[in-house]
């Protein structure tokens, strides 16, 4: 779930996400069954989509320029750009100031060159154009809603053509023309309760996500972040994503926020396991139970990407080093409670220990998971096996200064 840093909103800092709540799962582990010798190998995908948020340019000082210097410009085919808001029905702009109006200086530009006063469009927009300008191949497209902003999405649901060609006019206005690619509907969730419940039918999304492609056209891509809670009778049941499939180019199913400290005394989980494990706190919570479920919809391999969080999820009050353990509560981050970039916690707790196909860690009281390099190749191995359209990750700031989880993606 994509959810906001407190602080970040408390500073009227536009926000709208960084993962929060859980998702649920059902379904049986997945595993591509083995091929006749004389069938093709699946190729995987090779589609690495990496989000952006518009509120990085503040507390955390992650610009633009960071993709760049990090190397990760090279290695991501996709930027979502987080987040613009659903309101009135309509697509709305989320921080103007961040988007298209704050200037750079030479030192922050990704060329190198200082804004201008008088300059027709500055902030990440423009940001985001010379990042492209040095990466003729990468597309960017701009999403909407996200764990705080998804509420509006009921309203959008009762009139979808007007909803889409709001969007459109959005996200394809000339005075940032070249910006974006295609939209991106994080719709947390359709009806279902996230942030908040919609009760808009199991058609809305459906509908909605039609409306988009029928105003958008093929030139445009058209994707979605959706649940990855698989249980039965879940979130995934509730809204009919594989009759959506065939208006998207693809889906991100949020594969990360399984567990976490929202259950405030534990037992201490993996945010992001990708099978199960002995003692999973609830069955079938878990990647590859999402990516079965989803496929055993109809839902073609192609269009499903494997998600990766960029940070961890921890306890703090934890005894046992082992996953299962007690705890008092959310352990200490430095934007918000009970979560943690993997540039800090690399450094500040190094992971001692996998689970579920992800790593664990805990130092003093604090207990957490999170992925590593390591982890993310066990990943990419079964993403490939089960011949998935690529990997997507939450967020680009979360990586350390040179790019070492972008890297293990690719």
């Amino acid at each position: 779930m994509h959810t906001p840093h407190r602080s970040l909103v408390r500073a009227l800092v536009s926000a709208a996400c960084t993962a929060a709540l859980g998702a649920g799962l059902l379904a049986g582990t997945g595993t591509a069954t083995a091929a006749a010798p004389s069938a093709p190998q699946l190729t995987a995908g090779s589609k690495v989509v990496g989000y952006f948020t518009e509120w990085g340019t503040y507390d955390r000082k992650y610009y633009v320029k960071n993709i760049e210097t990090s190397g990760s410009g090279a290695k991501l085919t996709h930027i979502n750009y987080a987040f613009g808001n659903v309101t009135g029905g309509k697509c709305a702009m989320g921080d103007s100031y961040a988007a298209t109006d704050r200037a750079y200086t030479a030192a922050e530009s990704v060329d190198g060159v200082a804004d201008t006063w008088d300059q027709p469009l500055r902030g990440n927009f423009n940001q985001l154009l010379k990042l492209k300008k040095k990466h003729p191949g990468l597309k960017v497209l701009w999403s909407f809603g996200g764990w705080t902003w998804s509420s509006g999405f009921g309203e959008a649901a009762k009139n979808p053509a007007a909803f889409a060609q709001s969007c459109y006019d959005l996200v394809k206005n000339s005075k940032w023309a070249g910006v974006f690619d295609g939209i991106d509907i994080d719709w947390e969730y359709p009806n279902a309760c996230g942030n908040t419940c919609d009760t808009s039918g199991r058609e809305a999304f459906k509908n909605l996500m039609a409306a988009l492609r029928a105003k958008f056209g093929s030139s445009n891509l058209v994707t979605a972040a959706i649940t990855a809670d698989a249980t039965s009778g879940g979130k995934i049941d509730a809204a009919d994503y594989a009759g959506a499939a065939p208006y998207v180019d693809w889906y991100n199913p949020m594969t990360y926020d399984y567990f976490g400290a929202w259950d405030a005394k534990g037992p201490t989980a993996p945010h992001s396991p990708l099978n199960s494990y002995s003692g999973i706190p609830k069955a079938n919570y878990h990647s590859a139970a999402t990516i079965a479920k989803l496929k055993g919809l109809g839902i073609p391999a192609s269009k499903l990407l494997l998600g990766i969080g960029f940070y961890g999820r921890g306890w703090t009050g934890v005894t046992q080093a082992a996953p299962g353990g007690t705890a008092t509560g959310p352990a200490a981050g430095t934007y918000e409670q009970g979560i943690e970039d993997y540039k800090v916690l690399k450094t500040k707790c190094p992971a001692n220990g996998t689970v579920g196909g992800t790593a664990y860690a805990k130092c003093g009281s604090a207990w957490w998971s999170y992925d590593t390099p390591a982890t993310i190749a066990t990943k990419m191995t079964y993403k490939n096996q089960q011949g998935l359209g690529g990997t997507f990750f939450w967020e680009l700031s979360g990586d350390t200064a040179n790019g070492e989880l972008i890297k293990a993606i690719n």
